[in-house]
């Protein structure tokens, strides 16, 4: 097939870039894909971090050429023309809220026009984790010339169909990345990041209010009181007021047990970071799947996720990690006790090598090759 990938690519940075420049990676080895990429994807006013871009080489391995707008009109539709001179026979968007609605939707709608293209939604949310006025009607303007869906947890699953309950849809969980080198010496990683304590955990990406940052500083508290000799390590960008978090380990005198590096992490550093760590936090008050504890199995580390959205379906209890409930910090500091006291790092670690074969990218290829066939 003749593919057209629409959206995030490097170098712009996140996980969106990640996921699209690594699919457009394995699709390549079985078809001609092309990339179209943003020239704007957020106007500076609107996006919360320092900056979108990250010092790349990624981008020179993908055909690419950056075109679209989020917010100029004239050009979604040179995007439109370009696609249409590439007469592909199938576009892949990666939606994951409604602000890029008008720009995708109205792309599909020009290129439809004039081809008999398909059009495939791989769904990060339906509905987002914030959610908008006017966030519904924003989807339908894309989602009514969508013609194939890609789910990867079932809550997006029913939301999916709660719009559309005829939707041609595939299932198919988050792989795993494999984009960011091979783990390290766990020794070496503490020494690089000045650590010195025995146990490290960690709690790695963007901070933001649903991602629950505050409950694990909270589960610190508690947890001074029933282990020794730990850290906790908070590795992310913070798209909201940083004080608050350094305040509530203030409040709490947490400064020698939790270690704030509220700042961007290069792909270059991300394996640093979680070769040093025994196990990853994930406290999120809301979630549909996660690209995070994708890049824990990676690198073959436990997880701890909350029972929120799709991250249960992906983290079976005891064997690769714990699921507790969700605003919990006294749940987070007792699975991290249990997972301490009872020596299950080596058995977690096993078992989640053996897990994470079953999340690869040339079975989610497999999964898209099938369904617009």
């Amino acid at each position: 097939m003749k593919i057209v990938i629409v959206g995030t690519l490097p170098p712009f940075r996140g996980g969106i870039a990640h996921f699209n420049y690594t699919l457009a990676k394995y699709l390549s080895e079985r078809h001609e894909v092309k990339g179209i990429n943003f020239t704007t994807q957020y106007p500076n006013v609107l996006f919360p971090g320092k900056t979108q871009f990250e010092e790349s080489t990624t981008d020179s391995e993908i055909n690419q050429k950056r075109l679209l707008s989020s917010v100029n009109p004239l050009s979604w539709f040179k995007t439109a023309s370009e696609i249409v001179n590439l007469n592909p026979d199938l576009i892949i968007f990666k939606y994951w809220m409604p602000f890029f609605a008008p720009a995708f939707g109205t792309v599909v709608k020009w290129v439809k026009r004039k081809t008999d293209v398909k059009i495939l939604v791989i769904c990060d949310n339906v509905i987002p984790h914030e959610n908008r006025p006017f966030d519904n009607k924003l989807t339908r303007y894309f989602f009514n010339h969508v013609d194939h869906f890609i789910v990867m947890s079932e809550v997006v699953k029913k939301d999916l169909l709660s719009l559309y309950p005829r939707a041609h849809y595939s299932y198919a969980p988050h792989p795993v990345y494999n984009i960011f080198g091979d783990s390290i010496d766990t020794n070496k990683a503490r020494e690089i990041l000045g650590i010195k304590s025995e146990k490290v955990i960690l709690y790695f990406g963007l901070i933001r209010k649903y991602k629950g940052l505050d409950l694990l500083i909270k589960a610190a508290s508690v947890l001074r009181n029933k282990l020794e000799n730990f850290t906790i390590l908070i590795a992310g960008e913070c798209y909201e007021d940083p004080g608050k978090y350094q305040a509530l380990v203030k409040e709490n005198e947490l400064e020698t047990v939790v270690d704030l590096k509220l700042q961007f992490i290069p792909d270059k550093e991300v394996a640093v970071y979680f070769s040093a760590a025994d196990i990853v936090v994930l406290p999120y008050r809301s979630a549909t799947q996660s690209g995070i504890v994708q890049i824990a199995y990676h690198f073959d580390r436990p997880v701890i996720v909350t029972n929120v959205g799709g991250l249960p379906e992906i983290v079976p209890q005891g064997d690769v990690g714990y699921v507790v409930e969700v605003n919990d910090p006294e749940a987070i500091a007792d699975a991290l006790t249990d997972f301490y006291r009872n020596n299950r790092y080596h058995q977690m670690v096993e078992k989640v090598r053996e897990y994470k074969k079953r999340f690869s990218w040339e079975e989610f290829v497999k999964k898209i090759e099938e369904l617009v066939d």
